[in-house]
């Protein structure tokens, strides 16, 4: 199992494939392996790196506090020990903040930065917002993650023809250890880089469900001060696009890397 020691705890990663080194990041309670339709599509082109952030699947689960900028650490680190060079950066959800978060402090790191359903704040700023979250935790802390990835099942994957996904989803919701969870979820709230985004030079893509939680203005909003950044929609989406979507979220991806390679090294 391929780990490495990085800031003092064991992060899994898996690298497969040759080519320019595309990193995927994925979302809370999730993991590498939910990224498995976009390594099965990008092997044959690219060098795929796919990691468990700390806190979730392989990965170590030490005692927090856990940060958006200590995710972000753990992966300039592992950038350093596999000697990656730029690379393209692709992260859902919580992945997509820690994606901001490197772009922004570690520009020289990041050829192009892809967000997928996420921002780049989480200021829970409405009442429902803060209900949403405190509903969460509460469902955790007294039903367990099995019931969490239940509920999440029930919305983000509720069509007939996605009962095995549903049900693939609910499993691997309920190996997520209660603490690391709970940790991660904080580590959201509050965070922000909506005043540096201007900052990111790179190339920008903003995929945005047409049913995600934010709606496709939001996206767009944030988008327009980003120099550049464009914005792709997939359509009959939600949360989770890589998985509900994957070929329609395939092709843009693969659309907007290829206009895009790293320059090779002399």
């Amino acid at each position: 199992m391929p780990t490495i020691r990085i800031n003092d705890i064991d992060l899994y990663y898996d690298r497969s494939g040759d080519g320019e080194p595309l990193l995927f990041l994925h979302g809370l309670g999730s993991s590498s392996r939910d990224w498995e339709f976009q390594k099965t599509y990008f092997t044959s082109r690219y060098q795929v790196i796919t990691i468990d952030t700390r806190g979730h699947g392989r990965s170590g689960k030490p005692p927090g506090p856990y940060t958006i900028d200590l995710f972000a650490r753990d992966i300039v680190e592992l950038h350093k020990e596999l000697e990656l060079g730029p690379v393209h950066v692709v992260g859902l959800s919580m992945g997509g903040m820690i994606a901001f978060q490197l772009v922004i402090d570690q520009p020289s790191l990041v050829h192009s930065v892809t967000i997928v359903n996420s921002g780049p704040a989480l200021i829970l700023n409405t009442l429902r917002l803060k209900l949403s979250f405190k509903k969460r935790e509460w469902i955790v802390r007294l039903f367990g993650m099995r019931k969490m990835g239940k509920v999440l099942a029930n919305s983000l994957l509720p069509e007939p023809h996605q009962q095995e996904l549903h049900r693939l989803f609910i499993d691997r919701w309920a190996e997520n250890n209660r603490k690391a969870y709970l940790t991660s979820l904080r580590a959201l709230i509050g965070w922000s880089v909506a005043d540096r985004i201007h900052d990111i030079r790179c190339p920008t893509l903003i995929v945005s469900a047409d049913q995600d939680y934010t709606p496709v203005v939001y996206k767009q909003a944030y988008a327009a001060k980003i120099p550049g950044a464009e914005v792709a929609v997939i359509r009959h989406s939600r949360h989770m696009s890589p998985i509900d979507q994957p070929d329609a979220f395939n092709r843009t991806l693969d659309e907007f890397l290829a206009r895009y390679p790293v320059a090779r090294q002399p």
